[in-house]
C-alpha cells in the first residue's frame, strides 16, 4: 500500500512540475518543443543519478514514488511523439528530425552523466521500515 501511495504522490508532483515547465516554455505547432525536450533530458539525468546513487539500497516505496511516480509523470514519451507528429503535419520534417535526434542523444547523454555522477557520490544508506 505504501508503494501505491508513493506513486500517487510522486505522480501528482511530477505532473505539476511538468505543467509548470510547459507553462514557462510554451510552444506552437511550428516551434521546437523546447519545454518537452528539457523535461525529458532533465528527467533522464535525474533518474540516472538516483539509480546510481541509492537505487539498490532504497526502500521499494521510495523507488516507486521517485521512479514510476515523480519522474514517470514528469517525463513522457507520448508528448515527444505528439510534438514530432505535429511538426511533420506542419511540413517541418527537418525540425521534427532534429527534435527527435536531440531528444535521443541528449536524453541518453543525460542518463549516462546521471549514472556516472551518482556512482562517484557518497552512497546513501536507507532503512526500510
Amino acid at each position: 500500500m505504501s508503494q501505491l501511495f508513493a506513486v500517487l504522490v510522486g505522480g501528482i508532483l511530477g505532473t505539476g512540475i511538468r505543467l509548470g515547465v510547459d507553462t514557462l516554455l510554451p510552444h506552437g505547432a511550428d516551434d521546437l518543443p523546447l519545454g518537452t525536450l528539457i523535461i525529458n533530458v532533465l528527467g533522464s539525468f535525474l533518474l540516472g543519478l538516483i539509480v546510481a546513487r541509492f537505487w539498490s539500497a532504497a526502500p521499494l516505496w521510495l523507488k516507486a514514488g521517485l521512479g514510476t511516480g515523480l519522474l514517470g509523470s514528469f517525463t513522457t514519451f507520448s508528448a515527444l511523439m505528439v510534438s514530432a507528429v505535429a511538426l511533420t503535419g506542419s511540413g517541418l520534417w527537418l525540425l521534427a528530425a532534429v527534435y527527435l535526434v536531440l531528444s535521443l542523444v541528449l536524453g541518453f547523454g543525460a542518463a549516462a552523466i546521471g549514472l556516472r555522477v551518482g556512482r562517484v557520490s557518497t552512497p546513501i544508506d536507507w532503512v526500510d521500515e
